[in-house]
């Protein structure tokens, strides 16, 4: 099972704010999934995401 990370969790790790990141979310920016009305990221697809920022 892939591990899931919460928006609070995905801040930390990126070390950005909760609201840049909700942000980032509402806008369609990084890869996200809602569940039962929360966000959760796949830590997997978030490291995709952020090699291919960094190749930019």
């Amino acid at each position: 099972m892939e591990e899931l990370l919460t928006l609070k969790e995905l801040s930390k790790y990126l070390k950005i704010s909760k609201p840049t990141l909700y942000k980032m979310v509402e806008n369609g920016k990084i890869p996200a999934l809602k569940i039962a009305n929360q966000w959760r990221f796949k830590k997997d697809d978030i490291s995709n995401w952020v090699e291919k920022q960094r190749r930019k």
